[in-house]
């Protein structure tokens, strides 16, 4: 493994769903674990303490974005990220690769790497694997990610095929210089919905050594039920001593059914950034706080919830808030969203313990009675 202070351990399974530990250099987690977004170095409008209080133990950050914003001279100024925001816990970092992809129109791949302009001022950039590790060890990720490339779907077979090789290649020049770094090294396994193409890539990805393996380029236009279906075939192919993690996945049901495939951890902006729209997720289904019908509701959001939205305030005052565009509003939806999806997994690795996952899984679609948080 790339990082002595990095370590995995499989305390039971429910089916294929697994519950573990993963321990860091900077303190642990169990998983399943939803991991908040924090792209900039900001879980928008939330602070270090208040993610703790909603439960977060490890959160995310963006390799593209921190490299443009604030910029390396900040990260190596402040001795990386942990400082700057005032977080203790671990910090993943995404590489880029997703980035690329949604701002394919400013990213050229070519086998070194990928020419890039910045996003802000049209600037020009370049990231190669190497420098991908470098960057992420500047910021001090507790783990990093390697540079992949990752195709839209659906993709050709001589996409998925060039997307694959590209990112094998680049994993093990990533490896080649993780000594470099402080953290753990996850490898990102592609594919799109070709099984055979994707074991055939996590089998020869899981041969290093990886401290993780990470599955891209799912949720990325495809069918949820293909990414299941997908995650079923692919995950027994994953190695049982490593953590699986499933990138920028998603919506409620999307982790429920992923874990019951044996994925152990998850990120997405969507508990942040709908809250920031006024949808908010419950056990009985998603909510649009904007609707007229909430003028007059006393009830809180959900009534199972132990978030200060919940705690303290009625869908009434929310729909007040976001009607009037007030700040407090997001804010407190977003409190709310991450603590419904903290609490979640915290439930998910309940039901693991007990040997229960699919009961658990049944009982969320049947609570969730609008039938999807789409």
């Amino acid at each position: 493994m790339t990082d002595p202070n990095f370590a995995f351990t499989l305390e039971a399974t429910s089916g294929m769903a697994r519950l573990g530990r993963v321990e860091t250099s900077r303190g642990g987690f169990d998983t399943p674990m939803f991991m908040p977004v924090g792209t900039l170095g900001t879980v928008k409008s939330l602070t270090p303490q208040d993610l703790e209080d909603v439960g977060a133990e490890i959160i995310l950050g963006n390799t593209y974005h921190l490299y443009l914003r604030p910029g390396m001279g900040v990260m190596e100024q402040f001795g990386g990220l942990h400082r700057f925001m005032d977080w203790s816990g671990p910090i993943l970092t995404d590489s880029g690769g997703f980035q690329f992809y949604s701002l394919s129109d400013l990213a050229k791949f070519d086998d070194d790497g990928v020419d890039f302009r910045s996003h802000i001022d049209g600037s020009k950039h370049r990231f190669t694997p190497e420098r991908v590790v470098e960057i992420q060890a500047t910021i001090g990720s507790t783990i990093m990610m390697q540079l992949d490339q990752c195709p839209a779907l659906p993709a050709t077979p001589k996409t998925l095929e060039q997307a694959v090789k590209r990112s094998t290649d680049w994993a093990l020049r990533s490896l080649a210089v993780a000594d470099r770094a402080p953290g753990a090294l996850f490898a990102i396994g592609q594919g799109g919905t070709d099984v055979s193409l994707r074991i055939a890539h996590i089998e020869e990805l899981s041969a290093h050594a990886f401290d993780g393996i990470a599955l891209g380029g799912l949720a990325v236009g495809e069918a949820p039920e293909d990414m299941y279906d997908t995650l079923e075939a692919v995950t027994p192919s994953m190695p049982a001593d490593r953590p699986r993690y499933l990138m920028g996945v998603g919506r409620p049901e999307d982790l429920v059914e992923a874990i019951g495939r044996g994925i152990d951890m998850f990120d997405c902006v969507m508990p942040t950034r709908n809250a920031r729209k006024g949808s908010v997720f419950t056990r009985t289904g998603k909510l649009n706080l904007r609707n007229a019908g909430h003028r007059h509701d006393e009830a809180p959001l959900d009534p199972s919830c132990g978030c200060l939205a919940c705690r303290r305030f009625s869908r009434a005052y929310l729909h007040h808030l976001f009607r009037n565009k007030e700040l407090l509003g997001p804010r407190l939806a977003t409190l709310h969203n991450l603590t419904y999806y903290l609490d979640l997994v915290r439930d998910a690795r309940a039901a693991i313990r007990r040997g229960e996952y699919d009961t658990f899984r049944r009982s969320c679609h049947a609570g969730w009675t609008g039938g999807s948080h789409g």
